[in-house]
């Protein structure tokens, strides 16, 4: 892997990794059309990429969320859990994230080995996934803007986001997809449901990160130079596809996103089936 492919791949990932599109499929579907085969230890530091972006734009929710959590402890100390967790927003908040993250780490520890093996080497599975995501993503645009926020968020809420994000375990169900369609779908305001599911990618993409830690030295050792631009690739485009995707779902629609999934997904799972990709 050279250079630019490293930097088109960063790009690539760092992008669909947080809009609704299955950053999973886009790496399959690059590294194919560019004849190249990216370790795990490449994909680690994408991962750390991605991860430092939502950290460096949401760096003063986690900041908040980190402090509230260990408040939290003291009240348990205390015998004011629940008094603590009723009048503090993030109190709550901090534990709704770790409540929705069981899921995904439960689905991650698995069955992560058998679903790569499954689909190694076939477009057409994740093609089919991205089809799925885009019909995901029509369906909950058809719900109105609910009137759940970080307020009045409930663990039933949080908990049905957290079994979105466990479902795109499977390539071409995009996290964020499914999460934030979740989200519309058990009521909560736009926004804030894609400010939840970014928040929500955050343990997710450290838990992956950490699975993969023990590859970097390989990485290092290979292809410095594409990794290290890889890395920074998709740090910027992560952190730029954030800030885009908060500001469009304001006022406008996710339709082109499913248009965008479905086009692609019937694109390569035909080509994929007449052997053409």
């Amino acid at each position: 892997m050279n250079i630019l492919q490293g930097i088109i791949i960063g790009i690539v990932q760092g992008l669909t990794e947080f809009l609704p599109v299955s950053s999973s499929a886009h790496l399959i579907f690059i590294q194919k059309l560019l004849g190249v085969e990216s370790s795990l230890a490449f994909s680690t530091f994408l991962h750390l990429g991605t991860l430092l972006a939502v950290l460096c734009f949401f760096r003063a929710d986690v900041y908040k969320l980190i402090k509230a959590w260990w408040l939290t402890i003291d009240d348990l100390l205390q015998r004011r859990f629940m008094e603590g967790l009723y009048g503090d927003v993030y109190k709550r908040l901090s534990w709704y994230v770790i409540l929705a993250t069981i899921p995904v780490a439960i689905v991650g520890l698995l069955f992560e080995s058998h679903v790569d093996a499954l689909f190694a080497g076939a477009l057409y599975a994740p093609a089919f996934f991205l089809f799925v995501t885009g019909t995901i993503l029509y369906i909950s645009q058809r719900f109105a803007s609910g009137k759940i926020d970080m307020s009045n968020l409930g663990w039933f809420q949080s908990l049905f986001m957290g079994l979105g994000q466990a479902c795109a375990i499977l390539p071409g169900l995009s996290r964020s997809g499914t999460t934030i369609a979740a989200g519309l779908i058990a009521g909560l305001d736009k926004e804030f449901a894609a400010k939840f599911s970014f928040i929500l990618s955050i343990p997710a993409i450290f838990g992956a990160f950490i699975v993969q830690f023990k590859d970097i030295g390989t990485a290092i050792g290979a292809d410095s130079a594409a990794v290290l631009l890889g890395f920074i690739a998709a740090f910027i485009s992560g952190y730029l596809a954030i800030k885009w995707l908060l500001d469009l779902i304001q006022n406008k629609s996710l339709d082109i996103f499913a248009l965008y999934c479905w086009i692609v997904g019937i694109v390569v799972f035909l080509g994929s089936i007449a052997n053409i990709f």
